[in-house]
């Protein structure tokens, strides 16, 4: 059997509240290049601060995005700027956003859908924590198969 590894070399987290910066710590502390992006800038830059990455725009395709939750808009408009080769969410619902993913036209073999099942009572950047996940389930949700019955 042919395994073959898959090396995450770079992201892209697009959300910087609690979830978003503590994905972007966990990478950083396995050495993934993250790139900060968030529509309020000073959260992005908030999440920098902490070691989470690097604000702003990577500037060059990465490996894997992870957007907000407003997730089909987001995932259509980064999939058209090209802004990673493979995509996945943290939201906690999906029926919605993958309908409207459908919608909208988005790459979807190029998404996975996810949830992870850790938070914290405190919310934004400054409550992130790099080892939030560990330890925890992290639902993967992809979307079903065209020849899948809905």
């Amino acid at each position: 059997m042919d395994r073959r590894e898959t090396v995450l070399r770079s992201a892209a987290v697009v959300g910087t509240g609690l979830i978003g910066t503590s994905v972007a710590l966990g990478l950083r502390a396995r050495g993934v290049t993250t790139h900060l992006l968030d529509r309020d800038p000073e959260a992005a830059r908030t999440a920098a601060s902490l070691g989470a990455g690097i604000a702003g725009a990577p500037p060059a395709r990465v490996d894997l995005a992870v957007p907000p939750s407003a997730t089909a808009t987001a995932l259509h408009s980064w999939q058209r700027k090209g802004l990673a080769e493979s995509y996945t969410d943290v939201a906690s619902v999906k029926s919605r956003p993958q309908a409207d993913m459908t919608r909208l036209g988005c790459d979807l073999p190029r998404f996975v859908g996810g949830h992870p099942m850790a938070g914290r009572e405190y919310s934004g950047p400054l409550a992130a924590q790099a080892d939030l996940f560990h330890g925890r389930t992290w639902v993967l949700t992809p979307p079903p198969s065209p020849a899948t019955p809905p």
